[in-house]
């Protein structure tokens, strides 16, 4: 792989990792296009994807660094304390996020284990899959923003709000979905405020995301570096600091408009797509 097309996906992953546009849908249409995604291995783009992801991990983990050290921090000192003698009941509203965000990261750790050679496989590479995920979801977005109330706020998630939108994560594991899509289309269903439900988006990224590349880097197919060890580390790194970027936009965007834009943005790709495969300007 040419450094360039490295920097291109890298660019392309950490932009679209965090806006709810796929980023899995965007890196497979750029790799069918550049002739990087094997017919007889897609498993090996499955690992270069989950692999790049954690140059999105890194993006996430320096964004919000403070509330993670926190979370940890309140979780610490109330275990240890028994929430000041309490119990569960005296656990602080940080120390109950790591509890929401753990309950959210089980759905996509059971179902993405169950299905794991569904997703690897060349079903959910094709093309006709990721543009119907993404008109599909941009309906049930746009669904999430006609009916939400937009008042609950990032410390109003219970655990039963965390489980939903775990369950919502786990659909992201279908190719051009987007992780970030549906989380916030879920947490928005729930009467969460955008910007709450991109925050809480995001944090529960952390433990799938991480999982995912270290399972990937323990297992990973050789066939991946076909596409050259430097290219995978130069495309890692520059998805992350893009991908540092594409959090402080969305977050501060979200604080004055909707999610409209990117439902219009997911329906056109997708259609563009769809009428590129019939025209056979690109394979399905």
């Amino acid at each position: 792989m040419n450094p360039l097309f490295a920097v291109l996906l890298g660019i392309i992953q950490g932009l679209t990792e965090f806006l709810p546009i796929s980023s899995t849908a965007h890196l497979t249409f750029a790799g069918k296009l550049l002739g990087f995604i094997s017919a007889e291995h897609p498993q090996a783009w499955t690992a270069f994807i989950a692999v790049v992801q954690l140059g999105t991990l890194a993006a996430v983990l320096i964004y919000f660094w403070g509330d993670i050290t926190t979370i940890i921090r309140a979780l610490v000192r109330d275990v240890l304390s028994n929430g000041s003698g309490q119990g569960l009941k005296g656990y602080s509203a940080d120390s109950r996020m790591a509890f929401n965000i753990a309950i959210g990261t089980i759905p996509v750790g059971v179902i993405g284990f169950t299905l794991k050679h569904l997703i690897e496989g060349v079903l959910t590479k094709t093309t006709f899959v990721l543009a119907g995920s993404l008109i599909g979801l941009a309906l049930l977005l746009w669904l999430a923003e006609k009916s939400s109330k937009h008042t609950r706020t990032f410390e109003e998630v219970t655990w039963v709000d965390a489980l939903i939108i775990g369950f919502a994560q786990a659909f992201a594991l279908i190719p051009g979905s987007s992780r970030s899509g549906t989380t916030i289309t879920a947490a928005l269903y729930l009467g969460f405020t955008r910007h709450a439900a991109a925050r809480f988006s995001f944090l529960l990224s952390i433990p799938a995301v991480l999982a995912s590349g270290v399972f990937e880097l323990l297992r990973i197919d050789p066939q991946v570096f076909e596409l050259g060890f430097g290219s995978l580390f130069i495309a890692t790194v520059v998805s992350a600091i893009s991908g540092y970027a594409a959090i402080a936009w969305l977050l501060r965007y979200l604080v004055r408009h909707t999610t409209m834009v990117f439902v219009v943005y997911r329906i056109i790709l997708g259609v563009a797509v769809l009428v590129m495969v019939l025209l056979g300007w690109l394979d399905p």
